[in-house]
């Protein structure tokens, strides 16, 4: 089969749940006509109608707000922001309101807010951003942040499906640099499951989304350079997380190195070491270590941008260090 993109996977995958089911309809600002701001949804009017792929105002507090009401009506609307950074904007309707629906009021709130996010790009502070930790913490939100474009479709099909909200993360600097075959038939993967993408002996490295790339780049260059097996896990789905899988990795290297694109304070990677240690202390050989983005605001100089966000070189560095204790 052909190889298509990260972003086509997405595409792919909105087309696929669509035709599948008529209760899935999608809203955002300029997704219709214009295809959406990196064409993510183009084609969707003209094969589904202006009835199922709805241009809204620029209102993402507005625009989750009426994807809650048709989710408690039976539909499953799939809402795109424009940029995932203005997700900040629908914060309070979606932690207040559609975390809460199901437990509050037994009114089912199946709906994705999907969008794109990261660096890499030199996008600045505004179209940068990676805030998936701010609703990690939230009980009835679920979160992915796919980093293939085999995990972008399986996890999107899943996203959709599933009966509580979802945040479905989309790495910008992946959309078209990022390409995979998709299985044949109807490719689902599973929320709440990673999944091992280097086998390795010496040392773990736990990430996801642009990063696993990175990860990936220090795995072979530790190998070539110093010897040293790396496994790299891709946790796929940060909330629920895979608990079972993140225990496995640790017994099996017992040297961890948590890596990711989001600031360190309050990261994922704060939460994960807890649970390792919570867990896993007996088996380990070293302290967690963490790679991830300073606490500053993204640049927009791409030498400050490059400073700032987690490189392969960080992350060969910090393995090498976990490695001599």
């Amino acid at each position: 089969m052909a190889e298509i993109t990260y972003l086509e996977a997405i595409r792919e995958a909105l087309f696929e749940e669509m035709e599948r089911d008529a209760n899935v309809f999608c809203l955002g600002e300029d997704i219709a006509a214009y295809g959406g701001a990196f064409k993510v949804t183009e084609g969707l009017s003209k094969r589904f109608g202006e009835q199922r792929v709805i241009d809204t105002p620029i209102s993402e507090v507005g625009i989750v707000g009426a994807a809650a009401g048709a989710a408690h009506m039976g539909m499953r609307p799939v809402v795109e922001m424009q940029f995932i950074d203005f997700v900040a904007n629908a914060y309070d309707m979606l932690t207040n309101y559609v975390a809460t629906a199901r437990y509050r009021a037994d009114l089912p709130c199946p709906m994705v807010v999907r969008g794109p996010s990261g660096g890499y790009v030199r996008g600045g502070p505004f179209h940068s951003q990676n805030p998936e930790a701010g609703f990690i913490h939230t009980p009835g939100l679920k979160v992915a942040y796919p980093a293939t474009a085999e995990d972008a479709k399986g996890l999107l099909k899943s996203a959709i499906r599933d009966d509580d909200c979802v945040l479905f993360f989309e790495h910008k600097y992946l959309y078209r640099r990022i390409k995979g075959t998709m299985p044949a038939g109807d490719h689902v993967v599973p929320l709440g499951k990673a999944r091992v993408a280097r086998e390795g002996r010496d040392l773990s490295i736990i990430t996801y989304a642009a990063t696993l790339w990175k990860a990936l780049e220090a795995a072979d260059e530790l190998e070539r350079a110093d010897g040293l097996s790396a496994e790299v896990v891709d946790l796929r789905t940060l909330s629920p997380l895979d608990d079972d899988a993140i225990q496995a990795t640790t017994k099996k290297t017992n040297r961890v190195l948590i890596v990711h694109e989001d600031t360190r304070t309050g990261g994922i990677a704060g939460e994960i070491t807890a649970r390792i240690n919570e867990t896993c202390f007996a088996w380990l050989d070293a302290p967690v270590l963490r790679v991830t983005a300073h606490d500053v605001p993204l640049p927009y100089a791409p030498q400050l941008e490059d400073f700032v966000l987690p490189q392969t070189n960080d992350i060969v560095t910090a393995a090498r260090v976990l490695a001599a204790y």
